[in-house]
């Protein structure tokens, strides 16, 4: 659960952009646009394995 306490003369605006960006930070707000929408098995796999793939070529392997 993600809370912002005002700090002073916090506007409302700054107060939800520091939300904004604690979600991102989470990982929340791409975990809502996955799960947004039905995603079959097969492609659940194929965008794992381009995941995978695409981390042991960072990792040099």
């Amino acid at each position: 659960m993600i809370k912002v306490k005002s700090r002073g003369n916090e506007s409302l605006e700054q107060m939800l952009r520091r939300f904004k960006k604690m979600c991102e930070k989470e990982g929340l707000t791409k975990e809502i646009k996955r799960t947004s929408y039905y995603e079959k098995p097969s492609e659940r796999r194929r965008r794992r394995a381009r995941k995978s793939a695409k981390r042991d070529v960072r990792a040099g392997r």
